[in-house]
């Protein structure tokens, strides 16, 4: 019989083997994160929420893998909102706390983030939600496809945008107001808005 422990940390070392993302430098631990945000219903088992120290309902959790463990976080499943209901957190974040839960507080903090496995286009995210405000710039948004608009937010480069937008900036809620697209998709929408003609 295979342990949970040994179970997580493998899967641990085949999702961080199998994954690809850019990790932001700052970003908080599994721990941290899962103190501050999922530890709420994760300590107990609130709204059905396997706790943390429920080894068995973990067990047949690891079963599907870590990162479908993940994509449900970032999505969102059954009563868990997406992102922990707390869209400033980086799909980064996310990974970690999971990876945390899952081995029960046991495992170490990944530098690579989950990536879902299909991506929404970044043409697709901007006619969906990001054309409300960045097409006629509503509130100072920068207007898609407007280099001046752009440019003088550029000197960072295209992750402080991505950082940004996915805490939210001024008018502009966390993650645009949809708190299950992912980091990588944001990055896709804001280089669509700057690109296009």
């Amino acid at each position: 019989m295979i342990s949970l422990h040994r179970t997580a940390a493998g899967l641990a070392l085949v999702f961080s083997a199998t994954t690809l993302a850019w990790a932001a430098p700052g970003d908080r631990g599994g721990k941290a994160v899962y103190e501050a945000v999922c530890s709420s219903c994760h300590a107990t088992g609130t709204e059905g929420a396997p706790a943390i120290a429920d080894r068995a309902a973990w067990r047949q959790r690891a079963s599907l893998g870590l990162q479908e463990l993940t994509r449900n976080a970032i999505t969102g499943v059954r009563k868990m909102p997406a992102h922990g209901g707390q869209a400033k957190l980086s799909d980064l974040e996310i990974t970690r706390a999971v990876a945390y839960i899952v081995s029960g507080g046991t495992s170490f903090d990944t530098n690579k983030a989950y990536t879902l496995a299909k991506l929404r286009s970044g043409a697709q995210l901007v006619q969906e939600r990001c054309t409300s405000c960045h097409a006629q710039g509503t509130d100072g948004a920068p207007r898609i496809g407007s280099l001046d608009d752009w440019r003088p937010r550029l000197p960072n480069g295209v992750q402080a945008l991505v950082k940004s937008a996915i805490g939210g900036h001024k008018a502009m809620p966390a993650r645009g107001g949809l708190n299950d697209v992912s980091d990588p998709e944001i990055r896709a929408a804001i280089e669509y808005m700057i690109a296009r003609p």
